[in-house]
């Protein structure tokens, strides 16, 4: 396209409230926010198209007179809120057709012209284009579109180098690329079979990612600290880590017991968290996945140990299910 499209967006949650702020500040122009019809969702989108001057509609009421519509609702919605929003472009062509005179000028109906609408994004990391089949089906093209990146309430992460997962019609990725461009991150293709690898990969990422910090901060309780002080005595080797990794790679950033090969390190440690068989099992996975992928010395000696520790776990009546 060589002019930016305008953009209607479908809800108004965390990702919606990100997006159409990023939009926003990028000079894309925000016409509607299309909320379900329901008190809490209207006040969230009222808020929401305040900050970024555009109008508060449902379904049922859309002008849709955007060349874009961005889908930003849970995954389980999408299809359905796609199928309303089809039906409801279907109605109104059918009306504006019905509403014509053969021989005369047609006359302007308001809210009964065909809908300016070319493309349709949604944001699911793990669900393909497919689920806007209905607005497809419409002769409008259609792409998933997902950012690499958290949005939670109460923050405001850059977009600058963030990538873009992408798949769909030719047509809505060459438009989401171009958009994607302008918000300052960047775009890669991903075919429609490693989608849900692709959001594994996500999710370990992030959500797991947070599951480990949990993790670590009830390994700190198994030390005598509250969560509150774990977390605060964390942060310095975790952001040190975490620098090391994307400067040096994983290899070069390893440090501890597991690169020095020292089992019988990795044995008191395994001894101390008996006691937290769900510490243990993180433990434990984490070690192997360190045999596996790292630079890890005595590799022999600390699988045997693993193996035998693991063993002795399955017979515990503390915990008699094999860990991972």
């Amino acid at each position: 396209m060589t002019r930016k499209p305008t953009v209607a967006i479908v809800g108004a949650g965390s990702l919606a409230t990100f997006l159409a702020t990023a939009l926003h500040d990028a000079d894309f122009t925000i016409t509607e926010i299309i909320a379900r019809d329901t008190p809490r969702s209207r006040s969230h989108a009222r808020a929401l198209a305040a900050k970024v001057d555009a109008q508060t509609v449902t379904t049922h009421s859309a002008a849709l007179e955007a060349t874009l519509l961005w889908f930003c609702v849970p995954d389980r919605e999408i299809h359905g809120a796609a199928s309303a929003l089809a039906g409801y472009l279907e109605g109104r062509v059918s009306a504006h057709k019905k509403n014509r005179v053969p021989g005369k000028v047609p006359s302007k109906v308001p809210n009964r012209v065909p809908s300016k609408v070319r493309f349709a994004f949604h944001s699911s990391g793990a669900l393909l284009s497919r689920e806007l089949e209905p607005l497809r089906k419409a002769s409008i093209a259609v792409a998933s579109v997902h950012p690499l990146m958290t949005f939670v309430a109460g923050t405001h992460p850059s977009l600058t180098d963030v990538p873009f997962a992408m798949e769909g019609d030719r047509a809505a990725t060459q438009v989401a690329r171009q958009i994607v461009r302008k918000l300052g991150a960047e775009s890669f293709s991903l075919p429609a079979a490693r989608k849900a690898a692709y959001h594994a990969w996500a999710t370990l990422t992030s959500p797991l990612l947070l599951a480990f910090l949990v993790t670590v901060e009830e390994a700190a309780r198994a030390a005598g600290f509250t969560r509150k002080d774990a977390r605060r005595k964390s942060l310095p080797i975790i952001r040190q880590t975490l620098a090391n990794y994307s400067r040096l790679g994983p290899a070069q950033s390893l440090s501890g017991p597991l690169v020095r090969g020292d089992a019988e390190t990795v044995a008191k440690h395994l001894a101390a968290l008996k006691k937290h068989p769900g510490v243990c099992e993180v433990y434990v996975a984490l070690a192997r996945a360190a045999l596996r992928g790292l630079p890890v010395k005595n590799r022999d000696g600390l699988r045997r140990l693993l193996h035998d520790f693991n063993r002795g776990f399955e017979r515990s009546s503390q915990f008699p299910r094999r860990l991972l």
